[in-house]
């Protein structure tokens, strides 16, 4: 095998815009699928069955199709009803809605794991259910919670190269790009697998470290 990295470091700026675009998609989607997430969570629990199915059933949709397929329905096939996107905003809208079916899940599953006699005490005090949800429940569900929710900010920092299938400039397709200039095919994306490697690694370092800290406060 014959490796050749010399052309490569003309195309810094290059790899720096796909990383800049790559971490701007995955901030904005995460944080977007975080509050969607969380109304379809409280959809899904709801006592009103149309509600609770209407959310229950965006999280199998969600959950049960790749995340390939919603970026061209949304790409390629919105454009057929006269709705057209750019691929930046396209990237974010699947993104968003995929992280919030996962998002969801984690969610609820934070909510219940509050203690119920949390609820039955804030009612107590008179508060009506939605207060308690705002005030007491969803602070508390959101702190057991936030080591998951790193996490999918983690994956999704990973899934979001497959926006460069509808030639989003992310760090993916600039490996590409690069690639298609040089003719060589191995070292840029050797290049782009130890940035993502790196990108990875930091976060989930940033994130071990917050949670020890919130750890830490619980014990004071």
């Amino acid at each position: 095998m014959n490796l050749d990295f010399s052309s490569m470091p003309q195309y810094t700026q290059l790899f720096i815009n796909g990383i800049i675009m790559t971490i701007e998609l995955t901030l904005i989607s995460v944080a977007i699928g975080a509050v969607l997430g969380l109304i379809v969570a409280l959809m899904k629990m709801s006592s009103v069955k149309v509600i609770s199915f209407i959310g229950s059933a965006y999280v199998e949709i969600i959950r049960g199709t790749p995340l390939l397929v919603q970026i061209l329905i949304i790409y390629n096939g919105l454009p057929q009803f006269g709705i057209k996107f750019p691929g930046f905003v396209v990237g974010i809208i699947a993104l968003s809605m995929n992280s919030a079916g996962y998002v969801a899940e984690i969610i609820r599953s934070g909510i219940q794991a509050v203690d119920p006699g949390q609820m039955e005490a804030s009612r107590s005090l008179g508060m009506s259910h939605s207060m308690a949800m705002r005030y007491v429940i969803i602070p508390q569900a959101i702190k057991n919670i936030l080591p998951a929710l790193g996490n999918e900010f983690v994956v999704m920092l990973k899934e979001s190269s497959i926006v460069s299938v509808i030639g989003f400039a992310d760090l993916t397709r600039q490996a590409e790009i690069v690639s298609s200039v040089t003719y060589r095919a191995f070292e840029p994306l050797i290049i782009i697998a130890a940035i993502y490697f790196i990108m990875t690694l930091v976060f989930s370092r940033l994130l071990s470290k917050f949670e020890r800290r919130l750890r830490s406060g619980d014990t004071r």
